[in-house]
């Protein structure tokens, strides 16, 4: 339960290092939190509502912000064998589309020689806004990335390294450093053996934010440590921590937090519905007593022909 629930997103491209270069992942249900042959889901926000349409492969195809009657964001994608083709983002106000704001995605992938895969940006007024080209290597994982603008080309390199049981992956954008990910596992007493992801963020090059996650054996969130550089002593300092507790059918329950000495603590109660594959509708969260709804339709199954005897 404790996946992180994206809202406001444009989905098929994951934004993981917002600063500078898109990395390509597509995304299913599962990105969602969700199970089953999912047909739509649908979030009512304290602003509006999201709105989210699965193909039957379980692929998003449609999203929906909807702040009223009259002003939405409209995103939809197309696909060919598991390949994303086009992605469309339509803004509306007052029920007119700006198209100065809105913008088209359109990808093509060239394995001549090496697997490339090239997305241009272009918006509805028919200006050019950016070009990417995504450069992958071994194990078929991007090691470049090239984006175009109006006036400038930046170039991003992404470094993987390997010692023991870490893999760390870095990234440099026009030869600087602005990230790098550590993914490692831990035994614990507790929790079995654990994946331990450590994410740096560098400002010019000098390190400025950090967040540890460690997950549980069935990939569940269960601890998040939050830092920030700490000049005097030359190093990064903790700022808070998170700490999740989970039933024993895998049910998000309680998120105790801690900055410096003072202790918050979150208790969750989830509301499902009675589909085979069992789905929240109802988050609640006290103490704040905040809540999240969802309403979800399902394909229907598919029909298996009797076979004669």
């Amino acid at each position: 339960m404790m996946k992180s629930y994206l809202y406001n997103i444009l989905f098929c491209l994951v934004f993981s290092f917002q600063s500078f270069a898109q990395e390509l992942k597509l995304f299913t249900t599962n990105d969602f939190d969700l199970n089953g042959n999912i047909k739509s889901c649908t979030v009512i926000t304290d602003y509006g509502k999201e709105v989210f349409e699965f193909n039957e492969e379980g692929f998003l195809i449609k999203s929906i912000t909807a702040y009223n009657k009259s002003d939405q964001d409209i995103t939809t994608y197309k696909y060919s064998n598991g390949f994303l083709l086009e992605k469309r983002m339509e803004s509306y106000k007052g029920n007119v589309l700006d198209e100065a704001s809105s913008m088209a995605n359109f990808y093509e992938i060239d394995t001549t020689e090496q697997k490339i895969i090239r997305e241009q940006i272009i918006s509805y007024d028919k200006e050019f806004v950016e070009q990417q080209e995504f450069v992958f290597g071994e194990e078929d994982r991007i090691y470049k990335i090239t984006t175009s603008h109006e006036n400038a080309i930046d170039e991003t390199r992404i470094e993987y390294t390997t010692f023991k049981n870490e893999v760390t992956k870095t990234l440099f954008v026009n030869g600087v450093i602005e990230k790098s990910v550590r993914t490692s596992t831990k035994k614990s007493r507790l929790n079995g053996e654990q994946k331990v992801i450590l994410t740096k963020d560098f400002l010019d090059g000098e390190p400025n934010k950090a967040v540890e996650q460690r997950f549980g054996t069935d990939g569940k969130l269960i601890y998040e440590e939050l830092f920030l550089t700490d000049i005097a002593e030359g190093g990064f300092a903790s700022q808070e921590i998170h700490v999740f507790e989970y039933s024993q059918e895998g049910i998000l329950q309680k998120e105790i937090i801690r900055k410096g000495n003072a202790v918050f603590e979150k208790e969750f109660i989830f509301q499902f519905d009675d589909n085979v594959d069992k789905n929240w509708v109802k988050k609640i969260i006290t103490p704040d007593n905040t809540y999240t709804t969802r309403r979800i339709e399902y394909y229907p199954p598919l029909e298996v022909e009797e076979q004669p005897e």
